[in-house]
Order: structure tokens, then C-alpha cells, then sequence
């Protein structure tokens, strides 16, 4: 544990909370994309698998609940509540979620530290989280009108990783033999896949005006 990982876990826990503040005070979930929250709702079912057998500390057991409950809890809501579901713009929201998941499992299958089910699940929960964003991004990108609660939610989310980033970096230099090649590759892509937002979301907090993503 360091100050970066620390920060980068409650970047990602305070994400959360301002989807969840969102779906639950104004009971809405304009903006969201079900196809996103559903890939990230796979990437932790598949990741931790290890959570009833694989005890490492307390801290980890509690983040690993958190963050497995509110993804299912998310995907309910935007999918059964009968109010919040009515906010989903599903005809907006159709990005093909097989041409990430399929392309994500062949990866896994072949680039993996050891051929085991848990270490095939768990390398492909590192390919999906790096391009579970896309259908999110797509979304906002046709919608262009972003509300405050949608485009703090993906900063923090695209922030969370590349605070990620900075913990790896700090523990190659504190730690003896610290390589991780697929984990930091995988964290490489996805905090890419977040400079175009970004750039725009600061630009717009700078001269405070409305996030409106180009066409």
C-alpha cells in the first residue's frame, strides 16, 4: 500500500458514489450506459473470484465487496427499478458488447502468467477494464449534452487509473523485481482511451462552461 494506490482506490470508490448519488437522489440515469456499467459488473465477477479463499487482509476483502455490490447494484437499478430504468437512453446506447468481451477472452486465453481458470478470469478482467469505457465514451459522444453528475463520474473513473499508474511506477522503484507487463499495459490503454475526455472536461471546467463532447 502507498499514497497512490490509496488515492487511486477511493478515486474509483468516490466514482461510484457520484453514479449512485445520481441514480438515487434524482433517480436517473440519463447519460449512463448499461453496456458499460454491465462490462464493469463482468470485469469484477471475473476478478475476484478469490474472494471467499484467497483472504490477503481486510482492507482488500471490504473493497472487493464494494465494488462487486454496487456494479451488480447499478445494472439492477438501470435495469429494473421502474423508475430509473425509464431515463435509459437505450436506443442512444448500442454498442456491441460481444466485440469487447470475445477479442478480450482470446487474449486472456493466450497471454496469460499461468494457463489456470482463475488466472485466465483474472487476466481477462485486466483486458476488459481497459476498454470497458468505450461504450460509455461512444454514448456521450452522441448524446453530447453531458449533465455535472455523468462527467464528474467518468473523470473520476479515467483519474482512478492513471493514479494507478503512478503507484506502479512508485513500486518499480521501491520494489526489488516489480514487473507486471500485462497489468500495466492494460492500465496504459484504458488511461489513453480517457485523454480525449479529459482534455475537453478540463477545458470546460476552466472556462466554466457546459461538457459538450465534439460530434
Amino acid at each position: 500500500m502507498n499514497i497512490f494506490r490509496l488515492a487511486g482506490d477511493m478515486t474509483h470508490l468516490a466514482s461510484i458514489l457520484v453514479l449512485l448519488l445520481k441514480i438515487h437522489t434524482i433517480k436517473s440515469c440519463a447519460g449512463i450506459s448499461l453496456r458499460t456499467q454491465e462490462l464493469y459488473a463482468l470485469v469484477f465477477i471475473t476478478r475476484y473470484l478469490d474472494i471467499f479463499d484467497g483472504f490477503s487482509s481486510i482492507y482488500n476483502s471490504i473493497m472487493k465487496l464494494i465494488f462487486l455490490g454496487s456494479s451488480l447494484s447499478i445494472v439492477w437499478y438501470m435495469r429494473r427499478h421502474k423508475v430509473v430504468r425509464r431515463s435509459y437512453d437505450k436506443d442512444q446506447d448500442t454498442f456491441r458488447n460481444q466485440f469487447i468481451v470475445l477479442p478480450c477472452l482470446l487474449l486472456a486465453l493466450v497471454f496469460n502468467h499461468k494457463f489456470t481458470f482463475k488466472e485466465v478470469m483474472w487476466t481477462f478482467s485486466l483486458y476488459l477494464e481497459a476498454v470497458a469505457i468505450l461504450p460509455q465514451l461512444v454514448l456521450l459522444q452522441r448524446t453530447r449534452n453531458i449533465d455535472n453528475l455523468t462527467g464528474q463520474y467518468v473523470f473520476l473513473l479515467g483519474s482512478y487509473r492513471a493514479l494507478y499508474i503512478l503507484n506502479w511506477v512508485y513500486r518499480y522503484f521501491t520494489e526489488p523485481r516489480f514487473v507486471r507487463w500485462t497489468t500495466w499495459i492494460a492500465g496504459f490503454v484504458q488511461t489513453l482511451l480517457y485523454a480525449d475526455f479529459f482534455y475537453y472536461y478540463i477545458v470546460s471546467w476552466k472556462n466554466n462552461v457546459k461538457l459538450e463532447l465534439p460530434a
